[in-house]
């Protein structure tokens, strides 16, 4: 009798962990997307906000707190504005898409701002967390491997050439 190489319950759960894990990356791809997508029209505020001297303040200090209080203060308006998300999603099926569009709007415009800026003050601090170092270098390879097979920054290339052909032509 020949013996199997991987216990049956633990083969049982390969299956399941691959099945999780192509749908964490699928996740991440979507938020990896959307991100680049909206990036262009959020990163100059994101950009100017990061050099008044109250958001460098605002940085050092979180840059100080714990690694479970980065966290936490990570969580907090992560987890306030996604329900808002869905709220504006609703309003726009129900037709107040204007009210709706907005609220979503602002609610991306918020979440990106602030969750960026704590995250980025935080995130060598985060690195010591072992399950937040896996998944932040899980989502890090997703965008990797997401950038080269979709030629992202051959797009990001010939977009900005189109846009400085468009500008040129215009003046």
């Amino acid at each position: 009798m020949t013996r199997s190489p991987v216990p049956p319950a633990r083969a049982r759960r390969r299956p399941l962990r691959a099945g999780l894990l192509f749908l964490l990356r699928l996740l991440l791809a979507i938020i990896i997307l959307a991100d680049e997508l909206f990036r262009p029209f959020y990163r100059p505020l994101i950009d100017r906000l990061a050099a008044l001297r109250l958001m460098q303040a605002f940085e050092r200090w979180v840059g100080a707190r714990s690694p479970f209080t980065i966290l936490v203060l990570l969580a907090i308006p992560y987890l306030t504005v996604e329900p808002f998300k869905f709220i504006a999603l609703i309003w726009i099926a129900d037709g107040a898409v204007r009210t709706g569009t907005l609220a979503l709007v602002l609610a991306y415009l918020i979440s990106f701002v602030v969750v960026e800026r704590i995250f980025t003050a935080g995130r060598p601090k985060l690195m010591t967390i072992a399950w937040m170092a896996w998944l932040i270098e899980t989502a890090t390879a997703v965008q990797r491997q997401l950038f080269a097979w979709l030629r992202i920054d051959l797009i990001k290339q010939e977009t900005l050439r189109q846009l400085r052909r468009l500008r040129a032509s215009l003046r």
